[in-house]
């Protein structure tokens, strides 16, 4: 096989690979708003349910690789449990939170996926010395923010909040985690990335099922619809996303990433109207395409620099 052929093939496997992450990112929040609003699955068990059996795969994994955990009084165990907290438990949980109170995966993802960089900004400014905000991050951030506003008021575009906000505030408060992990992964010492990602999800599984079990056995007869939800969100999105993220990131760097999260929305959007009835809403799509600007904005110096 020559040059071109394999850079070509590559090229290809790229594609594949992130329309497959686009894919499981965005229906992830369809899933999770079909299990937990339209089914009833209680969100204090979300984050167990999605991190248990996974944390259970990646350690074998890394045994059957020969590889070995460190021991718990090794520093890495602080910094990427840490991350396992802000970047699982917490955010599974207020996502699934947001929308058993109603807030549509439309709007969840566009949240989510346009606050959580804004945020990271915001923070990396203070706690990330190579990253201080400056005038063009500043105006991006800005531009941004109006988005999300556009989010929290009628579609008459009136003074007044949107009667279900206190319930978006959960949804902000996942970009909030979200961001906050990524910024404890750019403070977290060096290890390999099947290491890194067993203890990320060994402490989500345990910091998730010890509030699980203080809330109850979850109760009901919950429709097959509804498990397979769970186990698509289980294998899919908190399982194999977390294989091809690093083989995207691998093969292209974090700029691809970035290109990602502003389709995740896009489709999420989609598939929620079609596949869950989810009202169309002008207002999504104006506050989407404002904060996208905001943070293509507030990117160009990163590019440049």
């Amino acid at each position: 096989m020559d040059k071109q052929t394999k850079s070509e093939s590559s090229t290809l496997q790229l594609y594949v690979y992130v329309a497959a992450i686009v894919l499981i990112w965005a229906t992830a929040y369809n899933l999770m708003y079909y299990a937990v609003y339209s089914g009833g699955f209680p969100a204090e068990w979300i984050p167990a349910a999605r991190t248990i059996l996974p944390a259970i795969g990646i350690t074998l994994f890394v045994y059957i690789r020969g590889m070995k955990l460190p021991p718990l009084s090794d520093k890495r165990w602080f910094w990427y449990g840490l991350m396992g907290f802000l970047g699982m438990t917490a955010p599974f949980y207020l996502l699934a939170k947001g929308n058993e109170y109603g807030v549509e995966s439309g709007i969840s993802s566009i949240l989510t996926n346009g606050v959580t960089p804004l945020m990271t900004i915001l923070l990396a400014h203070f706690f990330v010395k190579s990253e201080r905000l400056n005038l063009r991050k500043s105006m991006g951030f800005i531009i941004g923010f109006i988005g999300v506003v556009f989010l929290f008021i009628p579609e008459n575009l009136s003074l007044e909040l949107i009667q279900n906000w206190h319930a978006q505030i959960f949804i902000l408060m996942v970009a909030l985690s979200y961001a906050l992990a990524a910024i404890v992964a750019k403070r977290a010492p060096d290890t390999t990335a099947s290491v890194g990602a067993a203890i990320m999800l060994i402490t989500a599984a345990v910091t998730a099922l010890v509030p699980a079990l203080l809330s109850g056995a979850p109760g009901g007869d919950y429709s097959g619809g509804v498990l397979l939800a769970l186990f698509i969100l289980t294998v899919f999105s908190t399982g194999l996303s977390d294989i091809l993220y690093l083989k995207v990131i691998k093969m292209s760097g974090p700029s691809m990433i970035a290109k990602i999260n502003y389709l995740v929305p896009v489709f999420a959007l989609v598939f929620g109207i079609i596949f869950l009835s989810e009202d169309f809403s002008w207002r999504s799509v104006a506050a989407m395409m404002i904060i996208i600007t905001g943070l293509l904005i507030a990117r160009i110096e990163d590019k440049s620099s």
